[in-house]
C-alpha cells in the first residue's frame, strides 16, 4: 500500500464577509519530498492557500467548502486543538519578510528553540543542539553570536537563514515557503534559493513554494499550479509547463517574464483579451457556485 500524499487540497473555496470568493474550488496535491510551486500575480490567492493549510487565515476569510488533508488526516474533521497540534508538528513556514517575522524584542536563540520545546516537547538542551546543527547547515559559522543577537543586529540574508533553519529544525513533513526571497536583494536571493533547494533534497521535505517569479519556479519545483483570482487555471510538471504551456494566461505570464539568456528582449504585458476572458470565465463560475450556496 502506497503512502498517502503529504498534502491534498480538494475543491477548497473561501469567501470574504461580502460573499466574494478569494479561493475558487482549488484542488492540488503535494507528494512526499516534492516541491510544488504556486505561481501567479499579486492577489491570485497563492498566500491564502498556504495560510489555509497552516490554519492561519485572516479572521475576515472563511472556508466554506472543500477539504485539506495532511498525510491522510482530514484537517476539517479535527477539533481545533488537535488540528493545531498536528499542523504544528508536521508543518512549518518560511515567511516572506524575515524582519517582520521575528520578534524584535527577543534574542534569536529563544525564538528558534521555543517551538521545539513548546510544540514538540523537546528538552531545552536537545532544542539548543538541534538549533546549532541547523544553523551550521544554513552556513552560519558563528552560531553563538547569532543566537545571542536581536533581529535588527543581523543582515536580511542572515535573518532569512535563521528562519530557514528554524523551519527545518523539527523535521516537518511540509514547509510552506511564502515568497521567501522577495524581500532580499538579487545576489542574496540566489544564495537563499540554493540553500532551500539543498536542504529540501537532504531532508526530503515537501515544500509548497509560493512565488510570482517563474524563474524561481524553474529552478526549484517539480510541479506547478498557475493561479489567477483564486482559481487554478493550469497545473503540470515544471518541465512540461515551460516546454508547452496550455492556458493562454500561463503563456501570457511567460511572455511577460524577463529572460536571463536575453535580458534586452522586449517584454509583452499580459494581454487584455486574455484577462477579459478569464474574468468572464470566473464570473460565470461564481454565478453558478452561488446558486446552491445561497
Amino acid at each position: 500500500m502506497s503512502a498517502p500524499n503529504c498534502l491534498d487540497i480538494d475543491k477548497l473555496s473561501a469567501v470574504l464577509p461580502n460573499g466574494q470568493r478569494v479561493l475558487r474550488s482549488v484542488s492540488l496535491s503535494v507528494q512526499p519530498g516534492e516541491v510544488r510551486a504556486l505561481v501567479g500575480e499579486s492577489g491570485a490567492g497563492k498566500t491564502m492557500i498556504g495560510k489555509a493549510v497552516l490554519g492561519v487565515l485572516p479572521s475576515s476569510v472563511r472556508v466554506v467548502e472543500g477539504d485539506i488533508v495532511l498525510e491522510g488526516q482530514d484537517l476539517g474533521r479535527l477539533e481545533p486543538k488537535a488540528r493545531r497540534t498536528l499542523v504544528g508538528a508536521r508543518t512549518a513556514l518560511i515567511p516572506q519578510d524575515p524582519l517582520t517575522a521575528l520578534n524584535p524584542s527577543r534574542r534569536i536563540g529563544p525564538q528558534m528553540t521555543d517551538r521545539l520545546v513548546r510544540i514538540l516537547g523537546w528538552s531545552g538542551q536537545r532544542a539548543d543542539q538541534r538549533t546549532r546543527q541547523l544553523l551550521d547547515e544554513v552556513q552560519i559559522r558563528d552560531p553563538d553570536r547569532v543566537l545571542k543577537s536581536y533581529p535588527h543586529e543581523l543582515s536580511g540574508g542572515m535573518r532569512q537563514r535563521v528562519l530557514i533553519a528554524a523551519a527545518f529544525a523539527a523535521e516537518p513533513r511540509l514547509i510552506v515557503a511564502d515568497e521567501p526571497t522577495t524581500a532580499l536583494d538579487v545576489t542574496v536571493q540566489k544564495q537563499i534559493l540554493r540553500l532551500i533547494a539543498q536542504l529540501q533534497r537532504e531532508h526530503g521535505t515537501a515544500i509548497l513554494f509560493v512565488t510570482h517569479d517563474l524563474g524561481v519556479v524553474a529552478k526549484i519545483s517539480q510541479k506547478v499550479s498557475v493561479l489567477y483570482a483564486g482559481k487554478v487555471v493550469e497545473e503540470a510538471e515544471t518541465e512540461t509547463l515551460f516546454a508547452a504551456p496550455q492556458h493562454p494566461y500561463t503563456r501570457a505570464l511567460m511572455a511577460a517574464t524577463p529572460r536571463y539568456t536575453d535580458p534586452f528582449a522586449s517584454l509583452k504585458p499580459v494581454d487584455d483579451t486574455v484577462l477579459a476572458g478569464l474574468k468572464q470565465e470566473i464570473a460565470t463560475a461564481d454565478q453558478a457556485w452561488r446558486r446552491p450556496h445561497g
